[in-house]
C-alpha cells in the first residue's frame, strides 16, 4: 500500500493553511484519511462541520470521541463557504461527527451550511455525508432535504453481520439502509443517494454484494488500522476481489461504483456523481 506524498506543485500547502487559519476541520486529517496528500494536492477536501469530538466510538474510526465541550459554532457555516469559495470548488462535501447531544442532532447545521454554499456559489454542487441523526430522524431529513443538497449519503460502513460489533449498540443497519431510502421518498428534487463500504473486517465478498443495494453511488474500500486499539484488519482484499465487486455493481444496475484499496466515501466526489449523473458507469480504482 503505497500513497502519494505532499508535493510543493500542488495545492497542499494552500489548502493546509486555508483550513486551519479558517479554524475549520476536515474528515481528512480526523480520520487520518490516506488520501489526503493527494487531494489537498488537487485542491479538494472534504469538510468536517459540528467539531472535532464525536459523540459515538466506532472500532474501525480514528476521530477523536467523548462529550463535545461546546455547542455548534453558527459562524461556521460562513467560513466554510468563504473557503469553499477561496478554493473555486464545484462539488463540496460536508461531513460531520455524530452529535448526540445536540436536539436535532446536526441537522440544522448541515443546512445552514448547505444554504451558505450556495449562496456563495451558486453553481456549485453540495454533496452531505450525515449521521444516522438517532431519535430525530424524520425531521432531521426534512430539515437538511429541504436545503437542497444534490448528493445524500449516508454509509452504511460494513455488512449486516458486523453493523452492531464495528458499530456499536446505538447504530443499526437497518435504520442506515431506511435513512437513505426515506431520503429519496422525502425529497421533491431528484436527490443522488450514496452510500459507503469499508472492507477486511471480516466479511465475504457474498456478504459485500447483499449490502450494494437501494443506492445511486457505492463506494468500497480497504480498511486500514488506524491505531493498536482500533479493530484489526482481518484480510486484505485483493486488487482482482475489487475488480469482482465492481461488475457485480455494474450487473445490479449502479450508476457508478467506485471500488479500491485507497477508495473512500468522499474520494474524487465529483466524479463519483458525475459518473452516476452520465451512466458512464462503475469505476474501480
Amino acid at each position: 500500500m503505497k500513497v502519494r506524498a505532499p508535493s510543493a506543485n500542488g495545492h497542499y500547502y494552500d489548502v493546509r493553511k486555508l483550513i486551519h487559519g479558517a479554524s475549520l476541520h476536515t474528515v481528512c486529517e480526523e480520520a487520518r484519511c490516506p488520501n489526503i496528500a493527494e487531494c489537498w494536492g488537487r485542491g479538494t477536501a472534504t469538510f468536517q462541520i459540528l467539531g472535532d469530538t464525536c459523540t459515538r466510538a466506532c472500532r474501525y474510526c480514528y476521530v477523536h470521541s467523548g462529550k463535545p465541550e461546546a455547542a455548534p459554532d453558527p459562524l461556521e457555516p460562513l467560513r466554510l463557504a468563504q473557503a469553499a469559495k477561496q478554493m473555486g470548488l464545484e462539488h463540496v462535501v460536508v461531513t460531520s461527527v455524530d452529535r448526540d447531544d445536540v436536539p436535532d442532532k446536526g441537522a440544522g447545521h448541515f443546512a445552514a451550511t448547505i444554504r451558505a454554499l450556495k449562496a456563495k456559489l451558486p453553481e456549485c454542487s453540495v454533496e452531505v455525508l450525515t449521521p444516522d441523526f438517532l431519535g430525530a430522524e424524520e425531521e432531521a431529513l426534512g430539515t437538511v432535504l429541504a436545503a437542497r443538497p444534490e448528493v445524500f449519503n449516508h454509509n452504511i460502513e460494513t455488512v449486516r453481520r458486523l453493523h452492531r460489533r464495528m458499530r456499536g449498540a446505538k447504530a443499526s443497519y437497518d435504520k442506515a439502509l431506511w435513512l437513505l431510502g426515506r431520503a429519496k421518498e422525502l425529497a421533491n428534487y431528484p436527490v443522488l443517494t450514496k452510500s459507503g463500504i469499508i472492507v477486511g473486517l471480516g466479511e465475504t465478498n457474498d456478504e459485500i454484494v447483499e449490502t450494494m443495494r437501494d443506492v445511486d453511488v457505492v463506494t468500497i474500500g480497504q480498511y486500514l488500522q488506524p491505531s493498536a486499539q482500533h479493530a484489526q484488519i482481518e484480510r486484505w482484499v485483493h486488487p482482482d476481489e475489487f475488480r469482482w465487486l465492481r461488475e457485480q455493481g455494474e450487473a445490479l444496475g449502479f450508476g457508478s461504483v467506485f471500488a479500491g484499496p485507497l477508495v473512500r466515501s468522499s474520494y474524487r466526489a465529483d466524479e463519483q456523481r458525475h459518473a452516476a449523473a452520465t451512466g458512464q458507469g462503475p469505476v474501480a480504482y
